[in-house]
């Protein structure tokens, strides 16, 4: 099998611009299956907008992206939705909704608009509340989780999707420690238990380099860096990049020497 089949989602030279700025400039970025990458890098260098070129929601004005290798501009929203599924950072729900009903809108492409549920796709439903381990809160009103249970419900709702590939933007904003760490957790049990491909958006230095073995960087629009923890958070790196002193980002020498 060449390393070529074995890519899932492959971004060339992507670049996008905002008015007279460069929100990305020639990116490139290719995931394999079953692989747990994390896109890291400071307030504006470009990684929401990477994202979205990724999950087909913006087009890039240079640049494609394949997934399987096809083009994602060949697919149809709904096809899309059954190979990714997208996780992000928070969700604002004003009305009342239960667990369940929230995660079971992850089988809304499946859906046939005259017809119900089936019992494949409420299979699907019980397999992801039990996979993120919140089964038991299957009828709470979402609005009475905290905000670590929300989120498990939020991937949860990815998961019922039945695709192979989860992307999550900020999927720890707003978290305590224990709920940063239960989530982490439950992306190392998806791809090494599981095979699921994982691209996730962490600002959190330290967890990114504890939970993921590859962490791609873009800074100012570019890609500087993509390998392992080691390789990408250097000393030097750290300084270019954010301005800061390495001793001030908790947990780094723990994290480099992985």
């Amino acid at each position: 099998m060449s390393s070529e089949s074995l890519v899932g989602l492959d971004a060339r030279g992507i670049s996008v611009v905002y008015g007279a700025r460069w929100a990305l400039r020639d990116v490139d970025l290719a995931v394999r299956a079953g692989e747990r990458v994390c896109l890291v890098g400071p307030n504006g260098a470009g990684k929401s907008t990477l994202v979205r070129c990724l999950t087909g929601l913006m087009t890039p004005v240079a640049g494609a992206v394949t997934l399987h290798g096809r083009p994602l501009s060949s697919m149809s929203r709904v096809e899309l939705a059954r190979m990714v599924a997208v996780v992000p950072g928070s969700v604002h729900l004003p009305f009342s909704m239960t667990v369940e009903a929230v995660v079971a809108l992850g089988r809304t492409p499946y859906l046939h608009p005259w017809s119900g549920p089936t019992p494949a796709d409420q299979a699907a439903v019980v397999s992801a509340l039990t996979r993120v381990g919140i089964l038991p809160l299957r009828d709470r009103d979402v609005r009475t989780l905290s905000m670590g249970e929300r989120q498990l419900a939020l991937i949860a709702m990815a998961l019922a999707q039945g695709g192979s590939m989860l992307i999550l933007d900020e999927p720890t904003v707003h978290l305590d420690l224990r709920h940063q760490v239960e989530v982490m957790e439950l992306l190392v049990r998806l791809t090494d238990d599981e095979g699921m491909t994982v691209l996730a958006v962490l600002h959190d230095l330290s967890l990114a380099g504890h939970f993921f073995p590859r962490l791609a960087m873009l800074d100012a629009g570019r890609m500087v860096a993509d390998g392992s923890t080691r390789e990408v958070l250097t000393p030097d790196r750290i300084r270019e990049v954010y301005g800061v002193e390495p001793r001030f980002v908790t947990g780094m020498e723990a994290a480099c020497a992985r």
